[in-house]
């Protein structure tokens, strides 16, 4: 697979001035100002193959955002360098932004007062799309998001899950080789953020569109990316499948007993208690240890009464904050 993103060394530093208090601070601000620098970047280096769906994630104030300005041709780094599509993206923006994509959860490129066929109008003829190019992807992306009954109302008119169907729609309108999505699921209901996420897979098949997501949904990036790269504290902590911080956490288990009547304590080698209340005891088990339910059943039965038991791995939310924590994030 050929590489379409390469960061080497990306640093990103910004100049904050500092804030003095006291009576006089205004003055000697206003004559000799000091400033900190802040290392929003630390020597970032990742590559990213054609095709790939990529999750970006990091708690808030890793750096995210940043890294996608940079890749937008939005901000230029202190240091480094980063190839996209064979253009640095601060120094060739126009020919550069022909080929990307960028939706934002909480910002638009759709106009306001206008039906939303109009701001693709408008898209169409900024990109330089020809007419036939605009009619057969605008039939493609209608079809994919049922678009047929918003193209006519303005986008103020329409729900959040409308509003970000046609956003989607706007930004592939030419095809991009790249998309940029930050937060494309925030604040959808559940049958809007499927139908998100099918679409997403959709065009990744069809177009082999490049995805870069950033998201604090762990169901997106379960749902959606084949790659995750975590950032913290602008570093680079871990660059790998999903598959495989799962499987790191796939035999750590919470299992729930109900017992036969209550019991004034609940002890379990190998286990950690994490509640226990009347006759209900919730354990975890310890150290990542391969669990089996028969060898756990025949020595808790030893020892109590049971009547039932349900056995959950750790959820995604679960594994994430794991994550953050040994990271110290």
């Amino acid at each position: 697979m050929s590489k379409i993103i390469e960061f080497t060394n990306i640093c990103k530093q910004f100049k904050i001035p500092e804030k003095k208090n006291g009576k006089w601070s205004f003055l000697s601000n206003f004559f000799k100002r000091k400033y900190k620098i802040i290392q929003a970047l630390d020597n970032i280096n990742f590559s990213i193959n054609e095709g790939d769906i990529v999750g970006y994630i990091g708690p808030n104030g890793a750096g995210k955002s940043t890294t996608i300005k940079i890749m937008s041709g939005i901000l230029t780094p202190t240091s480094g360098e980063c190839i996209i599509n064979g253009y640095i993206p601060w120094k060739s923006r126009k020919e550069y932004v022909k080929n990307i994509g960028v939706v934002f959860g909480q910002r638009s490129q759709l106009w306001w007062d206008v039906p939303v066929i109009d701001s693709f109008e408008l898209l169409k003829d900024i990109y330089k799309i020809s007419d036939e190019e605009y009619k057969e992807t605008l039939n493609i992306l209608n079809k994919a998001l049922n678009l047929e009954e918003l193209l006519s109302r303005p986008l103020r008119q329409l729900s959040l899950g409308q509003k970000m169907k046609c956003e989607l729609a706007g930004s592939l309108l030419h095809k991009p080789k790249i998309l940029f999505l930050d937060e494309p699921t925030i604040g959808l209901d559940a049958v809007t953020k499927l139908a998100v996420r099918d679409f997403v897979k959709y065009i990744n098949k069809v177009w082999n569109t490049t995805i870069i997501l950033t998201t604090h949904d762990m169901n997106d990036i379960e749902a959606l990316t084949n790659k995750i790269i975590l950032i913290g504290k602008g570093k680079i902590l871990y660059n790998g499948s999903f598959d495989n911080i799962k499987h790191q956490y796939a035999n750590e288990k919470i299992i729930q007993v109900e017992f036969t009547k209550p019991y004034e304590n609940v002890y379990l080698d190998g286990y950690e208690l994490i509640s226990h209340e009347k006759n209900v005891a919730t354990f975890k088990t310890l150290n990542n240890t391969e669990f089996h339910t028969k060898s756990f059943l025949n020595e808790i039965s030893q020892k109590y009464d049971i009547v039932d038991f349900s056995i959950n791995s750790l959820s995604v939310d679960e594994i994430l904050a794991r994550l953050y924590k040994e990271y110290k994030l």
